[in-house]
């Protein structure tokens, strides 16, 4: 006679869905390897997985309670376990056989969604035996910008109990249930130009991710755009956040995605707050006469500079307003910043020198 997966679990035969889960949760806590060293726990904690697997699937249920473990698992006979008899109408499904993949241990991981909860309260002192497989860790995404790949960490879901007490009590728990943990935030560099930081603009990125099915068992690949909407002014280090727009699996909630703002080197100016600065190169003579140059700005307009006095080192010149919008009031700028590289020459003639001593006194 075969295996009775009803009496496995401590249900009658019609037992619903939540009645069959919350009698494999019973079991399997009582009965673990890692909680009950008494002789035989870890057979019957093998017979509570494979009879949960099979309750746990409609196909196999339905086999099972028509035509027994033997007929499930591909025997000409039938009767046993479940009590359903050989033969019937229609007649078991000639292309149908069962075996349990024989790993309690990934069963239990599946459905609290962590290879071993004890060790989630409290520690032993080490790996405890039994335990098999390791379960995935994770952080970080695969590729570069903009294409990402999330990795998961997992969390427990459901509520553990053993014989209607919390399980982990004696440890200090107040209540027997563990809510699924969130995963790291995966963060990403966006690269701005000071001309995007300057006006504003969106920038849309594909990121691809793992995505649950609607049996809340399996996951596929999904590509999806992310809109980002930088805002006039918005300084390197600000932080944009996508809730939960990480990988998703059974047993964890899905990570953030982050962004964040990086200024992207510029040819011309470099950013100072909200102000920007340019360097102009002029030369010894227009630095001690004076001069008019033309300085270049975001927008793409030349500003004429007249230099009237002369040009010491470390002078600096102002323009008010065409610097970058301030974060707060972004119809506010900052200044534009102009420093001086006094280009010297590499000689003079001697009748220069001598007019110069005449004309500039010593300090």
């Amino acid at each position: 006679m075969g295996k009775d997966y009803y009496k496995i679990l401590g249900i009658s035969k019609g037992a619903s869905e939540d009645e069959i889960k919350k009698a494999y949760r019973k079991m399997a806590l009582k009965y673990h390897p890692d909680k009950n060293k008494s002789p035989g726990a870890e057979e019957k904690f093998k017979e509570i997985a494979e009879a949960y697997d099979v309750l746990s699937d409609p196909q196999k249920k339905e086999v099972f309670d028509r035509y027994g473990e033997e007929g499930l698992k591909g025997g000409m006979g039938g009767g046993g376990g479940g009590g359903g008899g050989a033969g019937g109408a229609g007649g078991r499904p000639g292309n149908f056989t069962y075996s349990f993949h024989g790993d309690p241990h990934e069963t239990f991981r599946m459905f609290f969604g962590n290879e071993n909860p004890f060790e989630s309260f409290f520690s032993f002192g080490g790996p405890q035996g039994g335990s098999s497989g390791g379960g995935g860790g994770g952080g970080g995404m695969g590729g570069r910008s903009p294409f990402f790949q999330f990795n998961t960490t997992r969390g427990m879901d459901d509520e553990m109990e053993v014989d209607g007490q919390d399980p982990f009590g004696q440890f200090g728990q107040t209540q027997g249930q563990r809510r699924k943990q969130q995963d790291p935030a995966v963060i990403r560099e966006l690269p701005c130009s000071l001309e995007e930081i300057n006006t504003g603009t969106t920038k849309k990125l594909k990121i691809t991710r793992k995505v649950l099915n609607p049996d809340g068992r399996t996951t596929r690949s999904e590509d999806k755009i992310l809109a980002i909407d930088v805002k006039p002014g918005w300084k390197a280090g600000t932080r944009i956040t996508f809730p939960k727009e990480g990988d998703q699996t059974p047993h964890n909630v899905a990570a953030d995605v982050q962004f964040i703002i990086k200024d992207k080197p510029h040819p011309t100016f470099t950013r100072d707050g909200s102000d920007i600065r340019y360097k102009a190169r002029i030369s010894l003579r227009d630095a001690l006469c004076g001069t008019t140059i033309s300085i270049p700005t975001l927008s793409g307009r030349k500003i004429p500079l007249q230099l009237t006095e002369v040009i010491k080192p470390n002078t600096v010149k102002r323009i008010p307003g065409e610097g970058l919008p301030l974060p707060k009031n972004p119809s506010q700028k900052g200044d534009l910043i102009v420093e001086f590289n006094v280009v010297f020459p590499n000689s003079i003639p001697q009748t220069a020198k001598e007019i110069l001593k005449d004309l500039i006194p010593q300090s």
